[in-house]
């Protein structure tokens, strides 16, 4: 190798290393400049595409807080509401997907799962009202008299508008499920089984029951989710039956197939109202533009001993106390987090989440590190409401977030787990639910 060479490749080495590591911040290898990156990218998965759609919610019609899991051929109803903070009407249109297990679309046509119009239009639409941000505020009820679902499994809902080149705009995507059941779960939640994990991971051990439904062949026909808090980053998606023995398909691994960390009970703060000051607020102020929330600042808790606390299992809930309805007399408020760190991660990048953002991790929660204050700090956007969050690093080139680096790990955590069974007949072209099961430890 000549000279030149040689200092050409340790100016790149070196210009690689002050790169990753200047300013305490670390960097993805993948470019953002992909097609996945860009707001025309569909994704089968839980996102917005727009800054300017705030708040959205999708959940059963009856339950805020229930998970957007319905039952085929019921009365059952899924809501969806969002805010525009353009704050002039715009139409927006919706499109129902089906997707496979995985959450792949589906290989079957349209009319196979729908019966009615493939394209809806969102018809409900009302002002915000003497707020200091301007939204229109939508919703929409669906299965409605425009269609219905046939058929059961993974659905991904599409709203999005069309600009005046006649171009498809992406709003969001919403996960949602259709369930037909056909198989009943039976489940339990316990400290892990392994001495090593006792401490600080949950076991999700479970049975199957299949009396009445014919399944040929167990280990290939049938496919298992356990969600914890609805997350689906760390969902566990590749369990096989321990055991089968006739009808009954069991679960109930002793190696730490079926685990968890339990991480610890959520952090939360309220802003119903934006009068007074709450437990875990410390100041609001106010423009002529918007509200102004500083949260008092918060530690890690990595080592610090398990303490019960009540929370919602990181969802969120949308009111305000200050008025009579938060749809559309809702106000938003610029919060500020603050947690006191002694120096910058350098194994990842650190980020508030929870189901208030779908467990995203996107440059709008994402926290910068404040070398003059010793911390991370960020400034999120919310409506007024009630939230549970935690902080989670996500490691660097994973996109799986990791709880515990902050919040501790803690087998006595209450939390929520969703058991979603699928089967794949021989010679179908999509995956079925044939079941689904919500259970928490500790009740």
């Amino acid at each position: 190798m000549n000279p030149k060479s040689a200092k050409q490749i340790l100016f790149l080495f070196l210009s690689l290393f002050v790169a990753q590591f200047s300013f305490g911040r670390t960097f993805t290898t993948v470019p953002d400049t992909t097609d996945f990156y860009s707001d025309s990218y569909l994704r089968n998965d839980n996102y917005v595409y727009q800054h300017y759609i705030q708040s959205v919610e999708l959940s059963r019609v009856g339950f805020e807080l229930a998970d957007p899991i319905i039952t085929m051929n019921s009365d059952e109803l899924l809501n969806i509401a969002f805010d525009d903070l353009h704050g002039s009407y715009t139409q927006y249109y919706y499109q129902i997907l089906h997707c496979t297990a995985n959450w792949v679309k589906s290989e079957i046509w349209t009319n196979e799962y729908i019966d009615g119009q493939e394209v809806g239009q969102v018809e409900t639409f009302e002002s915000s009202f003497n707020t200091r941000t301007s939204y229109i505020h939508y919703s929409f009820q669906f299965p409605n008299r425009y269609f219905t679902i046939k058929k059961s499994g993974n659905y991904v809902i599409r709203v999005y508008s069309i600009n005046a080149k006649g171009e498809e705009i992406n709003a969001f995507t919403r996960r949602f499920f259709v369930v037909d059941p056909k198989v009943s779960i039976s489940a339990s939640i316990a400290r892990a089984g392994t001495s090593e994990d006792y401490e600080t991971r949950q076991e999700v051990d479970f049975t199957i029951n299949t009396s009445g439904y014919r399944i040929d062949s167990p280990y290939q026909d049938i496919k298992v989710v356990i969600m914890q808090n609805w997350r689906s980053d760390n969902a566990l998606t590749n369990l096989k039956p321990y055991m089968v023995k006739n009808d009954l398909f069991d679960y109930s691994f002793d190696n730490g197939t079926n685990q968890f960390d339990g991480v610890n009970e959520f952090r939360r703060f309220d802003i119903k109202t934006l009068k007074l000051l709450s437990e875990k607020v410390r100041e609001i102020t106010f423009d002529d533009t918007m509200f102004y929330v500083k949260l008092w600042e918060t530690q890690k808790r990595t080592f610090k001993e398990y303490s019960l606390d009540g929370d919602i299992n990181g969802k969120f809930l949308l009111k305000t106390d200050d008025e009579s309805t938060v749809s559309n007399y809702g106000e938003y408020a610029m919060v500020k987090f603050f947690l006191a760190y002694d120096a910058p991660i350098v194994e990842g990048n650190l980020y508030v989440a929870g189901g208030f953002n779908c467990w995203q991790y996107t440059p709008e929660n994402k926290m910068q590190y404040n070398f003059l204050l010793k911390g991370y700090e960020a400034s999120i956007l919310f409506k007024q409401g009630y939230y549970n969050y935690w902080y989670v690093m996500l490691p660097n080139n994973s996109k799986t977030g990791d709880a515990t680096w902050v919040e501790g790990n803690h087998s006595e955590t209450r939390n929520n787990y969703t058991i979603l069974v699928y089967h794949r007949s021989r010679g179908e072209m999509y995956d079925e639910l044939i079941a689904t099961g919500s259970y928490e430890n500790g009740k």
